[in-house]
């Protein structure tokens, strides 16, 4: 069964860092690409980051690029989001998701239609 469970997320103050897992079981994500996703009430869900399984190069979205960075662990079979310089709107809760095979290129701007296996999130809030 194909699972992915995130984890790391709490309540911090701007400018603080917090590292998200995400923790994958049933599959060998180094075969995958997987995204980072966060939501907040009342707006899509908006891909920040992304690695691709086999080459392990990264996308980020603006807003996050130079301040987040997402790594993958072989050995654990886990996938990070190092989160530095954190700013109140960097609040939302955080998702990971894997590759539906739908698109060419889905770490280029991941969409969430195009990604799968959802965990139940990592609430992430950021305030003084």
């Amino acid at each position: 069964q194909v699972q992915l469970v995130e984890s790391g997320g709490g309540l911090v103050q701007p400018g603080e860092s917090l590292r998200l897992s995400c923790a994958a079981s049933g599959f060998i994500l180094t075969y995958y690409n997987v995204a980072w996703f966060r939501q907040v009430p009342g707006k899509e869900r908006e891909g920040i980051s992304c690695i691709r399984g086999a080459s392990k190069s990264t996308f980020y979205v603006n807003s996050v690029k130079g301040r987040f960075t997402m790594s993958r662990d072989d050995a654990k079979n886990t996938i990070y989001l190092q989160m530095n310089s954190l700013t109140p709107e960097d609040t939302a809760v955080y998702y990971c998701a894997v590759d539906l095979g739908k698109a060419l290129d889905p770490c280029d701007n991941p969409a969430p239609v195009d990604f799968g296996s959802w965990g139940p999130g990592t609430q992430v809030t950021v305030s003084s």
